[in-house]
């Protein structure tokens, strides 16, 4: 890949100045040189976790699931 393919765009987001500060107590001794960094970080870990909980959690439980299928079985759409 060439330099500018790797190139990302940033853009600015505020937060709040009581925030920050709770930040930076949080990344200390994190490695982390900056607030952006860190929530950079921690916002890719918590969207990842959601992520993955959308492709796991399932619309129905087995129990309802078998449910719909007995009450489609009586409505006669599937045998």
């Amino acid at each position: 890949m060439s330099e500018e393919e790797n190139k990302v765009e940033y853009t600015t987001v505020s937060i709040p100045k009581p925030l920050v500060q709770k930040i930076k107590n949080r990344m200390k001794g994190t490695g982390f040189s900056s607030v952006s960094s860190y929530v950079t970080y921690v916002l890719r870990q918590i969207l990842s976790s959601i992520e993955e909980d959308e492709r796991t959690t399932s619309a129905f439980t087995k129990e309802e699931e078998e449910k719909v299928k007995q009450r489609l079985r009586d409505l006669g759409y599937i045998d």
